[in-house]
């Protein structure tokens, strides 16, 4: 893929601080992290969304992201929890467009915030009505 920075990393066209590699998948530290330690695990083959990626690379690219998050938990690096954030699009905030899991420790008083209005609380009626249209999408029955 052209103008990939990640596909330039994979390629060895661009530097990175590998911190994991396989044929598969690879993680290494991100150039805006969140804290240090923030870790990115991407898939070695170009994958724009998560929908592109098989199923035996995603379940791959988690498995390769749960190490990681162990390896921060036991590192000398402030880590008292964990969070996990795939960007999956334009409107999610993906800004690289080759999949990529972020894994970043955190810790009490860091600068990390998800601002959502955690308020809102619909309906079981609303709930269940949207379960089903997720459902019909894939041909899911329960």
């Amino acid at each position: 893929m052209e103008d990939c920075v990640f596909c330039d990393i994979v390629a060895g066209k661009a530097s990175a601080s590998m911190v994991y590699e396989d044929e598969t998948v690879c993680s290494f530290l991100t150039i805006g992290p969140v804290n240090p330690g923030h870790l990115l695990v991407i898939p070695k083959q170009h994958k724009s969304s998560l929908s592109d990626l098989d199923e035996e690379t995603g379940m791959h690219l988690f498995k390769v992201t749960m190490q990681m998050a162990k390896a921060l938990r036991h590192s000398d690096l402030q880590c008292e929890g964990v969070n996990l954030f795939l960007a999956d699009g334009e409107a999610a905030f993906q800004d690289v467009f080759h999949v990529h899991m972020h894994v970043f420790p955190r810790f009490q008083g860091d600068q990390f915030k998800v601002d959502a209005n955690w308020e809102i609380k619909p309906s079981r009626q609303e709930l269940d009505e949207i379960a089903e249209r997720i459902r019909r999408a894939q041909g899911i029955r329960t």
